[in-house]
């Protein structure tokens, strides 16, 4: 990678630093300022990436990129607009998802025919075990029930066929995307138990955000490969 890749991921990782400081300071809307501007530096490199290498599956992941800043941008504006906070969240999620889908559609030509089946399979019963815990032990509305069965779905049906990827036909590409995807998807399982678990650490929070960040940096980052 390039100097100005670099240097895109440092100040990327300030601006992260920065908005779980602010963040936790309550000051929501200087927060969501920062979280979407350090979602804008991985955003910019999957961008670069794509413009050096003009192809469908570069272009689907910038995309895919795109999304998550949006989701970003939307998770934490419900902190600014508590009274639609619920509505805000749930757009937020819906953004997440298309992301994950792009991704999705992205990977499943770079599987094998057979094994895809066998990730598919591994990643919809590793979903569906979590909802069932969180569902019998958490109180969660129907509005996030439905939404978090297909978001989850998703989101660990995508990380099963990169790791198949990684597995069976690795490269460098292939290992750093899995490796994203694997810490994208655990900053999302530590997010659920913060949020609906009934007890908010700010260390879970730390936690899942810094997962995130670095997950979503490794997916972008991946496209050089």
């Amino acid at each position: 990678m390039s100097n100005s890749i670099i240097v895109l991921i440092i100040i990327g990782f300030i601006l992260q630093a920065l908005f779980i400081k602010t963040e936790h300071e309550k000051k929501y809307l200087a927060a969501d300022i920062l979280k979407g501007s350090a979602s804008l530096m991985f955003v910019i490199i999957g961008y670069i990436a794509y413009t050096m290498v003009n192809n469908v599956f570069n272009k689907m992941f910038f995309y895919g990129l795109l999304f998550g800043m949006i989701g970003d941008i939307l998770l934490n504006l419900r902190f600014v607009f508590e009274k639609q906070g619920q509505k805000i969240f749930l757009v937020g999620i819906l953004a997440f998802l298309i992301g994950h889908i792009i991704y999705l559609v992205a990977l499943i030509p770079q599987a094998g025919h057979v094994w895809i089946w066998h990730c598919t399979i591994a990643g919809a019963l590793a979903a569906v075990c979590l909802l069932a815990y969180i569902f019998k032990t958490m109180d969660v509305k129907p509005a996030f029930k439905i939404f978090g069965v297909f978001y989850l779905g998703a989101v660990f049906i995508m990380t099963a066929i990169a790791l198949g990827i990684a597995f069976f036909t690795p490269s460098k590409r292939a290992i750093i995307y899995a490796i994203g995807a694997v810490l994208f998807t655990a900053s999302d399982v530590v997010l659920i138990f913060n949020t609906f678990s009934g007890v908010t650490k700010f260390s879970l929070r730390i936690t899942n955000l810094t997962l995130y960040y670095i997950g979503q940096m490794m997916i972008a980052c991946s496209l050089f490969f």
